[in-house]
């Protein structure tokens, strides 16, 4: 059976970081491969006016990944109800893709309101999950369920609130993305951070 690691998030844009995590994932971890999963909506971010466009940011993960056979982007929740809600993306993944271990993978931040996701419960029974390491969300390894693994994996601190940030000041923030997204980023019409990465 094939071990894929589920990777969620706004990509909002995908940056360095999210990418050497699943790097490191993929390569020093037991995953066979990893799937960035686009959040159209975020349900506990339902209501954020900062969010790029779901098919933009669809296209820039695409292009970050497509050089790498070990990463996949995922659009499986734009054809999904919305909001977006875990426990139900990874059921219809199981029932869709039967061949498949699907390992969800969150932040320590995550973890520790994993409580108040929506039928955690549920989650836990069908997945395992991998928990990367936070700044400022300490976790007790020891107090873990057995289904769940704390994994040491290398910090890199860049959030794309800080992308989008620098993007509206005309900062050049390219070491900070890959390539391609750089590029493409770049290739977009003036003035995007406020109109037409939105649209």
């Amino acid at each position: 059976m094939i071990r894929t690691g589920i990777f969620g998030g706004s990509y909002n844009p995908i940056h360095i970081g999210h990418l050497a995590l699943a790097n490191y994932l993929c390569e020093y971890g037991e995953l066979d491969e990893l799937w960035f999963m686009v959040s159209p909506q975020n349900p506990f971010k339902a209501n954020s006016s900062d969010l790029w466009n779901d098919d933009l940011r669809l296209k820039l993960v695409q292009l970050a990944v497509e050089d790498y056979p070990k990463f996949q982007a995922s659009d499986f929740e734009f054809h999904l109800p919305r909001p977006s809600y875990m426990v139900n993306t990874l059921q219809k993944l199981r029932e869709t893709y039967p061949d498949r271990e699907f390992i969800l993978i969150i932040g320590a931040d995550n973890w520790l309101s994993f409580p108040r996701w929506k039928d955690a419960n549920i989650i836990m029974k069908h997945h395992r999950l991998m928990v990367y390491p936070r700044p400022g969300f300490e976790i007790d390894e020891s107090t873990l369920p057995p289904r769940v693994q704390l994994v040491n994996t290398p910090m890199l601190e860049v959030s794309s609130t800080f992308i989008r940030e620098s993007l509206k000041q005309g900062k050049d923030v390219r070491y900070f993305l890959h390539p391609k997204v750089w590029q493409k980023i770049s290739e977009l019409p003036s003035k995007q951070e406020e109109g037409n990465l939105h649209d």
